[in-house]
């Protein structure tokens, strides 16, 4: 047995596919369906079930993971040992919620790939929690530190959340003074059953029950709101992203969260994943506080505009 098939047969393990485990290494289904019967036939054991699901591991193939996962990680720590670059090179694919992945994460990979040309970045963007076990990521930024799971939890940097809304819309909509005064208007917000993290129901901390216009996507409910369709709750460091969207009622409402860094616990001995997650974490720390310094910035003026907005809506 060597590594070769060991490394097949944990991107299957993980994938529960052929198709996404040959996505993942290159390699077209039919092969690795090759790969997979050659190693079950060379160790005397059927180490997975096809079912209407996908690739199931069996008894022998749950054995086999520790082991394979065991190899995996002499072989990341012999090329690492080897390696006498200056730079980091290699396949880096990151997980993250799709708005930190559309307003921080390209400007992140710019830097990183600046200083380690080597290396290929993949960004995945989706609107849920990844599994790190099955290697969907090298590593993943979420919303909230998970409970369980054999995982390295790293505290990446707090960032804000206002009320935000288009000039045009406010110039077009009833009075907007109070917390009480968004009963008035037309709110944006996410699809309540598709919220995946308990962290990301920010209108219930507005006191609005219900809103007119959701997504699940971030980036949706910001092209939403910069439209003109409605206000919510936005990131402050997509703003500067969304000509025309001010932050309104900030002395009235303000959030803060943040992002956690989250990988494999057995990655911990990977200098070279150790270093870019470090890398990773000080880039992603420097553009959070770069986009929400701007934001400050305008803070006075966009609170000015819109008062003298509601003066002279009231006056009329």
């Amino acid at each position: 047995m060597d590594w070769d098939d060991l490394r097949i047969f944990l991107a299957v393990a993980r994938a529960e596919s052929l198709s996404g485990a040959g996505r993942r290494l290159g390699l077209d289904a039919s092969t690795m369906g090759r790969r997979i019967a050659r190693l079950e036939a060379s160790i005397g054991a059927t180490l997975f079930l096809k079912t209407p699901q996908g690739y199931a591991l069996t008894e022998e193939g749950a054995r086999l993971m520790a082991p394979a996962e065991a190899a995996e990680q002499a072989v990341t720590a012999a090329s690492e040992a080897a390696s006498h670059e200056t730079g980091i090179g290699g396949q880096l694919r990151i997980g993250a919620p799709d708005g930190c992945a559309n307003y921080l994460l390209p400007q992140v990979a710019r830097q990183l790939s600046d200083a380690h040309p080597g290396l290929e970045i993949q960004i995945v963007a989706l609107p849920r929690v990844f599994n790190l076990s099955k290697r969907e990521a090298d590593m993943a930024i979420g919303v909230s530190p998970p409970e369980t799971g054999r995982l390295v939890v790293q505290r990446l940097v707090d960032y804000r959340l206002h009320l935000a809304a288009h000039r045009d819309y406010l110039a077009a909509s009833p009075p907007l003074t109070s917390r009480a005064d968004l009963r008035h208007h037309r709110m944006i917000g996410y699809i309540p059953d598709l919220i995946f993290d308990r962290e990301l129901d920010y209108l219930a901390e507005t006191g609005v029950e219900a809103a007119a216009i959701t997504s699940n996507s971030v980036s949706v409910q910001m092209q939403t709101i910069r439209a003109g369709a409605g206000m919510g709750i936005v990131h402050d460091f997509a703003i500067p992203f969304t000509p025309g969207v001010v932050p309104v009622l900030t002395d009235e409402i303000s959030l803060t969260r943040s992002f956690w860094l989250l990988r494999h616990a057995d990655d911990r001995a990977s200098r070279r994943l150790s270093l870019l997650a470090e890398a990773l974490a000080q880039a992603l720390r420097r553009e959070v506080t770069r986009l929400e310094a701007l934001v400050r910035a305008e803070l006075p003026s966009a609170d000015l505009t819109a008062r003298q907005k509601v003066k002279k809506i009231s006056s009329t």
